[in-house]
């Protein structure tokens, strides 16, 4: 049986993640007019970014396109070869095409050149040749061009397709933020799993209403709130006064405190020992928000009150985890 050979692969690694940074940060003087011009009419688009490229630019592509998407751009890939069988009917003149080559003279997307024009829709380059075919027909340029691939060969696109891929994820930013897209917007593009939860959920949807929420009044002994406490199993109970306003809260913190007391608990009222002003939260807003609140003050559970200060419901840690939000 032949000995396998110890081989240091550490190096060549090292040596390629360090090729490739230098390649994202040659991208900071790139962000030019010609960068500028190319969100200016991302932004005037009235109908979709239709990205495409071949090969591992193809590849780059189809992330650029999610990338965008999903922040407030409309996009999809388009495959060049296809579009010369028929998909070029999924481009239109309200569309800006983004084309991606690093030589800029890939053939299935030179072809593709001509109807793009004919058609009016504006054409965006990433290549790492401004003198190629592609660069010189865009209306921008975006300059992708690498020193050296991080594969030894010179062959693999390595280091070419990462500063492609940054420069994606520039455009999509830079576009975001002009476009003022929120958390809210965002979660709209990702409604599934913990993501979606987290940035759509709000309050009402998971706060106890009606019976189910833990409520005492003011005279109420400390025996009996503790008994409201155990009842509605929150770890709370909110107290309120003759009127039905809320003007305090009583939790399992507030009875360890309580206890180092010696307070008698079947004679002292609630109203004695609850804290007062205690913080609450709107069933509008997100359970996020709910959470943040929670783990900032150390409490595991909120009453929630309307806008007019209203005790409407309540809310605890275990609401949230069931609901996926933690």
């Amino acid at each position: 049986m032949t000995e396998q050979k110890t081989y240091d692969f550490r190096n060549p690694a090292l040596q390629a993640i360090r090729i490739e940074r230098d390649a994202i940060s040659a991208l900071e003087n790139r962000i030019d007019d010609h960068f500028i011009r190319a969100c200016e009419v991302i932004m005037a688009c009235r109908g979709r970014v239709v990205v495409t490229g071949m090969g591992k630019s193809g590849h780059i592509g189809h992330k650029i396109a999610a990338t965008l998407a999903s922040t407030g751009t409309p996009s999809f890939f388009v495959h060049p070869g296809e579009a010369s069988h028929g998909d070029m009917g999924m481009i239109t003149s309200q569309d800006v095409v983004i084309a991606i080559s690093n030589s800029g003279n890939t053939s299935e997307v030179v072809t593709i050149l001509p109807l793009i024009k004919r058609m009016g829709a504006p054409l965006i380059s990433m290549t790492g040749n401004p003198t190629s075919t592609l660069a010189k027909e865009a209306v921008a340029n975006l300059d992708v061009s690498v020193e050296t691939e991080a594969c030894p060969l010179g062959l693999a696109p390595t280091s070419s397709t990462t500063a492609t891929l940054v420069m994606g994820d520039a455009l999509a930013v830079a576009l975001l933020e002009a476009r003022g897209f929120s958390a809210e917007d965002f979660a709209f593009s990702h409604p599934g799993g913990s993501l979606g939860r987290k940035l759509l959920l709000r309050v009402s949807d998971i706060m106890h209403t009606g019976d189910r929420i833990p409520m005492v009044d003011e005279g109420t002994t400390l025996s009996g709130a503790l008994l409201e406490i155990s009842r509605k199993g929150l770890g709370m109970t909110t107290v309120v006064n003759a009127s039905g306003a809320m003007t305090g809260i009583f939790t399992d913190g507030d009875l360890r405190r309580t206890l180092d007391k010696s307070i008698d608990v079947h004679t002292t009222p609630i109203r004695d020992v609850m804290t007062r002003n205690g913080r609450t939260i709107q069933p509008d807003q997100l359970a996020a928000e709910a959470l943040n609140v929670m783990e900032g003050l150390k409490i595991s559970a909120l009453p929630v009150t309307d806008g007019n200060g209203a005790l409407v419901g309540a809310i605890n840690m275990h609401d949230l985890l069931r609901a996926g939000v933690i």
